[in-house]
């Protein structure tokens, strides 16, 4: 399905950064790719313009009050073609004419209809690494059951899947995810008390929306990105190991029991592994600069901060526990994050919501969709009841801050297992 033909596109998540990259891509190549469904948030503005642009057959946006307004904007005729809301999104995924299904929805949300689409035999160019993380399993199941390619389009993960070419499967030593390290990464953990908004928004290396940066932050993201490996490339979580690469031209890593590394190169720029992920097996160009090493100055690695960081070493145990933990941490993750957005807990407290909402959750089995779905929903409801909690002990609210930098003394939770 590759290697012939135009792609049949259906972009979940199209106003985001990776959704807008990937039109990017899609407007080089006309002749290649075509789209035929659109799924979006709020953005009714952006994606109007998106809408005049490619000329979908279906466009689902996720807030239904703003429908109205999308169809009063758009020429006659297009009432039919607007759908909304969760079942909107499914019938983007599942669209009969698409043979692709870009899924670059963040947190959750990406869950149900990546699955669905999978369900209905198409290909998946996954930017969505919350689907693996909470239902890995029963996700890459359905992959082959259903014989489709899902191909990862996170630049780690990309990065990994173009190593691995270099050996086979059973001659994999470890497989190596590089980071950032995010814009605090010389900051002192005290310091770390002190993080406004603005600065945990100010990614030094790339663009991205607001939860995925403040994920990068505290390094949850490549917490979460350990979960998405292991069931991405069916590893052990032992075989996986995270460094600190500020540069960010060095953007994987495998290790060959041979004692052979494969690295994957090239400058940070989201459209080399959109272009690769939707040109498989092929390499087209991208129109981008190439890298030149000559000026890239000093690589540097080193061995990430745990206890700095405790969002990554959370996430690693709960890889190693498994169930239904990935989805509870990955729920109490996403209101931790907008509770900090909404100036309601420091940066710090992040970490804590997760894993005291971990540490709540009874242990299960992840048997089904359903199963991982409830999850969800309880994960959330606990992981509120700890920020408010938390509002109360020390009087912040709405970037006030009052009482002492720490966590509750109470606390038995996973950041000190």
């Amino acid at each position: 399905m590759f290697a012939s033909g135009i792609k049949n596109i259906s972009l979940l998540g199209s106003t985001g950064s990776i959704g807008t990259n990937a039109l990017e891509v899609v407007r080089m190549y006309p002749g290649r790719f075509h789209i035929h469904g659109l799924a979006a948030g709020r953005n009714i503005s952006l994606l109007h313009k998106q809408i005049e642009a490619f000329n979908p057959q279906i466009v689902s946006i996720a807030d239904e009050n703003l429908a109205g307004d999308l169809i009063q904007s758009l020429p006659a005729g297009w009432g039919d073609k607007i759908v909304t809301g969760p079942d909107g999104i499914i019938r983007v995924a599942t669209l009969p004419a698409a043979d692709t299904v870009v899924c670059a929805v963040v947190g959750a949300a990406g869950l149900e209809p990546t699955v669905a689409a999978i369900n209905e035999g198409k290909d998946i160019a996954l930017a969505n690494k919350e689907t693996l993380v909470m239902a890995g399993e029963l996700v890459m199941e359905a992959v082959r059951k259903n014989k489709v390619n899902l191909l990862p389009v996170d630049s780690e993960h990309n990065a990994i899947f173009q190593a691995l070419a270099a050996g086979r499967a059973q001659d994999v030593k470890k497989i190596i995810l590089t980071a950032s390290g995010g814009p605090f990464l010389s900051r002192s953990e005290r310091d770390l008390w002190d993080v406004t908004q603005e600065q945990a928004l100010n990614h030094p290396k790339w663009e991205m929306g607001k939860k995925i940066t403040i994920d990068s932050a505290t390094l949850m993201n490549k917490g979460l990105e350990v979960i998405e490996a292991r069931w991405l490339f069916d590893v052990d979580v032992e075989k996986i190991d995270v460094l600190i690469h500020p540069q960010s031209i060095v953007h994987s890593m495998v290790e060959f029991v041979d004692g052979s590394v494969v690295a994957q190169m090239g400058i940070p720029d989201m459209r080399i592994p959109i272009t690769y992920a939707l040109s498989y097996p092929e390499r087209i160009k991208t129109g981008l600069p190439p890298l030149d090493l000559t000026k890239c100055g000093e690589l540097t690695f080193s061995h990430p901060d745990y206890a700095k960081f405790p969002s990554l070493r959370l996430a690693c145990q709960v890889c190693k526990r498994g169930g239904i933990l990935p989805a509870a941490l990955n729920a109490a993750n996403e209101v931790a994050v907008a509770a900090f957005l909404d100036n309601r807990i420091r940066f710090p407290e992040i970490a804590y919501v997760a894993a005291e909402t971990v540490s709540r959750t009874p242990e299960k089995e992840a048997t089904d969709l359903s199963t991982v779905m409830g999850e969800d929903l309880a994960a959330r409801i606990q992981a509120e009841s700890i920020v408010e909690a938390l509002v109360m002990r020390s009087g912040q609210m709405l970037g006030k801050k009052v009482g002492t930098p720490s966590l509750p003394p109470e606390s038995d939770s996973f950041l000190n297992n």
